[in-house]
């Protein structure tokens, strides 16, 4: 990835591998390169949705500060 990439993007040229690989009929080493790419993306994905949890799950009290969020258990 050479230059900064949405998570949607990400996805897309995910799936789009994943669709490939499925068909069965690419060659080995182009299957091996396609299999790398997919791992870089997924790895890349996985971190874009772990910012956004992080992002979720805290909130900023009346002083400005974050803090967990702890949702009420009614």
């Amino acid at each position: 990835m050479t230059k900064q990439q949405s998570f949607a993007e990400a996805m897309n040229e995910l799936e789009v591998i994943v669709q490939k690989l499925e068909q069965g009929d690419v060659p080995l080493e182009e299957a091996i390169d396609l299999y790398k790419k997919g791992m870089e993306l997924s790895h890349f994905c996985h971190e874009k949705l772990q910012n956004a949890e992080e992002q979720l799950i805290s909130i900023v009290n009346d002083q400005g500060e974050k803090q967990a969020f702890e949702p009420s258990k009614d």
